[in-house]
């Protein structure tokens, strides 16, 4: 409770919610109730993009609402005693407000604040005139552009202390990742077949990395921008750090299956996970000590609790394979290396290590989102099956049925609450949307009743500034994090809003009708999933592409021989580069996997081949993390004569297995094959004798994970191969509709 307290998303909202009640405050005194409901309306329709950002284009991403929402709300204004062109407004208004959801993440709260400009312009009474209506827009246009100006000075004021959220935030995630590893750390006696492992664990670990990935994205835009001060610049150094414990803990689940299978390894495998839940506790309580704005405590070096970790097995066996008791000691080792990585945290928060930033401050910009609006995306959505273009055209539709039936309802003088609920509820997917609809239902249900007992008191108007200033707050800070909280506090907003803008409707009447149209949208918003519909299955190809493309520039990079002699700038770049994207690809690839669970079955996509392709991924990932340590951490300890020629043939090897895949998905496939017998032809010449992993020497340790590596890529081209054949057995079948719901 104490984190959700603190983070950047209450932060944000109580930032947001500030500005509603400077701004609607101030007017009420200047101009009156009148001028300040409408300036209310301005703030709201402006807000749903402040989110925390950086501060470059902060202004770029805030004006497209504002700007673009005015001419909607005067437009309803003049429309309003017209429900017949009105309608003809909405739709295609709404369908090009849609079309924003083009530029992603950054387009949908600009949809969002379109809508909602229309929708409060409905609420209102019918103006008088042109005169009357001009007046309510130039009020909203000065409450929406006095919002823009504050919502920028505040987003540089807080700046600093989002960053510290965001690291604070990443922190949180990656100890849940280590506990969630940790728990992989038991004995058992199972096979070690990527098929045969539990698959609530295996979606469970793969659903974390994606989110992940994806919030390293969101972390990486505020922190690694302009790290200029000590501060930025410490807080840059944890970034990078945690960067290189995520690897450490990928390479952590390599032979982790083998070793769960040998129960002589059971106490082995406990000291490791007490040793990883502990540093779990330490990542905890360091991101706690920053939300708190304290000094974190030191962290406790636990190499040599790593070191005495049992390691029972047959020594014998090291001739041509590792032991159970080498493989054991090889997973302490890694384990180290995050224990370092846990170590060197605490010391770069505590300011007793200089950060080493010499890749990031050079060529920072290449690290972060871009902030431009760039045509493309809308110039590329021009075609049938672009799902940005299905989505708005599905939109516009549920609109247009919504408003014909709020219009024929008996209460029809409340139409937009139909359109609202369509519009919060309805999103690109169908998963999206059913988590939606059930979330918006009952914090309708919820707030309804706080709002009617709230009017049902007669408030004055700054008792309902403060409530709608609460409910903001509520809304905007809890939309990530918790959508049926927000779903109430905006029900509140929304109606509250609504009663000052209808200037003191009676509120006794709105509970059941209330309900009735949120009942009413989320089914309209439900049933138009299936309107041309754009299922997962669709993009699913293009995805599979990307990433086999970034996985195998990142294994190029990885495994390049100048790494032996000496890390340099360049190529460094451009390896952390290609890793950023090898994991982004990957989170994409497992997100719409995720959402098509939640299709019809008659068009989800092949979801076993495609859960291996991730497992596969993940792991090639690991094992290239290893080799990168090897080769980056411990290259005095690699005899260069011994690992080039293996390097080079591994590297060409994978490039061959992962290059471009015919596009009908023909391509010939041997079945997939466990790790170790796909791998069974050695880099090397021969067997080679593996030495105790904490000995002098580890290049026969190389030689073995370039092996698996090459192994596990010839498994990708065959997971590969099979989706794509599937996809195409799809694409040729029915139609996109389902054949059962």
């Amino acid at each position: 409770m104490l984190r959700t307290a603190l983070s950047h998303d209450v932060a944000n909202g109580l930032s947001v919610a500030l500005g509603l009640l400077l701004i609607s405050g101030g007017i009420h005194f200047w101009l009156g109730t009148a001028a300040a409901a409408s300036a209310a309306t301005g703030v709201i329709v402006a807000s749903p993009p402040d989110r925390a950002a950086p501060r470059r284009g902060k202004l770029r991403q805030l004006l497209p609402a504002a700007l673009g929402s005015l001419p909607l709300f005067f437009a309803v204004q003049m429309l309003h005693t017209m429900p017949g062109r009105l309608g003809l407004l909405l739709v295609p208004a709404s369908f090009l407000a849609f079309l924003a959801m083009a530029w992603g993440k950054r387009g949908i709260p600009i949809a969002i604040a379109l809508m909602l400009a229309m929708v409060f312009s409905m609420a209102t009474r019918p103006p008088s005139g042109v005169a009357e209506a001009l007046a309510r827009t130039g009020h909203m246009a000065l409450g929406a552009g006095l919002y823009v100006v504050y919502a920028t000075l505040m987003n540089l004021a807080l700046n600093a202390r989002y960053r510290t959220q965001y690291m604070a935030d990443l922190l949180l995630s990656v100890a849940a990742l280590m506990r969630a590893q940790a728990r992989q750390f038991t004995a058992r006696d199972e096979s070690s077949d990527v098929r045969e492992v539990a698959a609530p664990m295996l979606g469970a670990m793969l659903r974390a990395q994606a989110a992940l990935a994806d919030q390293l994205q969101s972390t990486r835009d505020l922190v690694f921008e302009s790290p200029r001060t000590p501060a930025r610049q410490r807080l840059a150094a944890l970034l990078l750090t945690v960067l290189e414990m995520r690897d450490h803990l990928l390479a952590s689940e390599l032979d982790l299956e083998t070793l769960r299978g040998d129960p002589r390894h059971g106490r082995g495998l406990a000291a490791m996970r007490r040793v990883l839940e502990a540093m779990a506790d330490d990542v905890e309580g360091l991101a706690d000590a920053l939300l708190q704005m304290r000094r974190p405590a030191a962290i406790a070096d636990r190499r040599r609790e790593l070191a005495a970790v049992p390691a029972e097995g047959d020594e014998s066996a090291a001739m041509g394979g590792p032991s159970a008791g080498q493989l054991a000691r090889g997973m302490a080792n890694r384990l180290g290396h995050l224990n370092d990585e846990t170590v060197r945290l605490a010391r770069l928060a505590r300011g007793d290590e200089a950060p080493d930033l010499a890749v990031v401050r050079a060529h920072w910009q290449v690290f972060v989102s871009p902030t431009e609006w760039s045509i493309r995306p809308f110039l590329a959505l021009w075609r049938w099956d672009a799902p940005p273009l299905r989505h708005a055209l599905r939109a516009a539709l549920a609109l247009a049925v919504g408003y014909t039936i709020a219009v024929l309802m008996p209460w029809g003088s409340h139409d937009y609450w139909i359109l609202l609920t369509i519009v919060v509820v309805l999103r690109g997917s169908l998963a999206q949307t059913l988590e939606r609809r059930n979330q918006r239902v009952a914090g309708t249900l919820v707030g309804s009743l706080i709002a009617v007992a709230l009017l049902a008191t007669h408030p004055g108007p700054l008792e309902l500034l403060l409530a709608m200033t609460a409910a903001q707050a509520f809304a905007h800070g809890f939309a990530v994090r918790k959508y049926t909280l927000t779903a109430v506090a905006a029900t509140v907003l929304g109606l509250v809003q609504a009663h000052q803008l209808y200037a003191g409707a009676a509120p006794t009447f709105a509970l059941g009708e209330r309900i009735a149209d949120t009942l009413i949208g989320a089914a309209l918003a439900w049933a138009f999933c299936y309107v041309l519909p754009s299922w997962e299955r669709t993009q699913i190809p293009a995805l599979v592409r990307r990433t086999l493309a970034a996985q195998a520039r990142h294994a190029r990079l990885s495994l390049s021989l100048g790494q032996l002699r000496e890390v340099e700038m360049a190529p460094e770049l451009e390896w952390r580069l290609a890793r950023r994207e090898a994991f982004d690809a990957l989170s994409a690839l497992v997100q719409a996997t995720q959402r098509s669970l939640s299709e019809p079955r008659a068009v989800q996509p092949p979801l076993e081949p495609l859960q291996r392709l991730q497992a596969h991924s993940y792991q090639l990932l690991a094992q290239l993390s290893a080799v990168k340590s090897m080769l980056v951490l411990r290259r005095d300890r690699l005899t260069p004569a011994q690992v080039e020629g293996p390097l080079a043939r591994a590297g060409h090897r994978i490039d061959e297995a992962l290059g471009p895949q015919p596009a009908g998905g023909a391509a010939a496939a041997a079945p997939a094959e466990s790790g170790d017998a796909a791998a069974a032809a050695s880099l090397a010449a021969g067997a080679v004798q593996l030495p105790d992993p904490f000995d002098q020497d580890i290049s026969p340790w190389l030689l073995r994970r370039l092996d698996l590596a090459a192994g596990i890529a010839m498994q990708i081209k065959a997971d590969v191969a099979q989706i794509l054949r599937d996809a195409d057995d799809l694409a040729a079948g029915p139609s996109q509709q389902p054949r059962n719901a």
